[in-house]
């Protein structure tokens, strides 16, 4: 099983990235894991053309093909996305405009082969979980336009700093026993 864990943040040390690393060791046993943070790549901001609903492509020149090659690359995706203002990070919104030629919303579009499981894990500082459930809300809906199958998700309130995921580990590693197990 190729399995994809995503850093939706642009910071490489924080919690988010904790959280990934963590996600990486518990489903590594028997199965191809790779982690990509989403700082990592140029993704231009979408000019809102619609060119690409006629042509299922973009004119511009970025990486966002080198990431949905992750994409198309995985059986399983798991995207782990702090809360910045209460949804998902500017940086992995970008990507998720620029992923329009892939959306099901027209004819033609591209597509990444189908059979894919999405799993979702959002953080925040506070303790409401309704804020991790916007931001779950805001990957699934993207899940469903590359016709992903939303197979999983998990909200982690009151995680400020890195260190506090220490105290969330067994919730992390039973999220991911689903993850593995779907």
């Amino acid at each position: 099983m190729n399995i994809l864990v995503i850093n939706c943040s642009p910071v490489k040390t924080g919690a988010t990235a904790e959280i990934v690393k963590l996600v990486s060791q518990f489903v590594n046993e028997g199965n191809q894991v790779k982690t990509v943070c989403i700082d990592d790549y140029d993704i231009k901001l979408c000019k809102g053309c619609r060119k690409c609903h006629t042509t299922a492509e973009c004119f511009q020149e970025d990486d966002t093909k080198n990431l949905m090659a992750q994409y198309e690359w995985a059986d399983k995706i798991v995207s782990v996305s702090p809360s910045y203002w209460a949804d998902i990070p500017g940086q992995f919104k970008v990507f998720i405009d620029r992923c329009t030629p892939w959306c099901n919303t027209h004819e033609p579009h591209a597509k990444i082969p189908s059979g894919k499981k999405g799993y979702t894990i959002a953080l925040r500082t506070g303790p409401s979980m309704p804020e991790c459930e916007k931001i779950i809300g805001s990957i699934e809906h993207f899940y469903g336009h590359l016709e992903i199958e939303s197979s999983g998700k998990l909200g982690l309130c009151s995680i400020e700093q890195k260190e506090d995921v220490a105290e969330r580990v067994d919730e992390i590693k039973t999220f991911c026993n689903v993850i593995l197990d779907s």
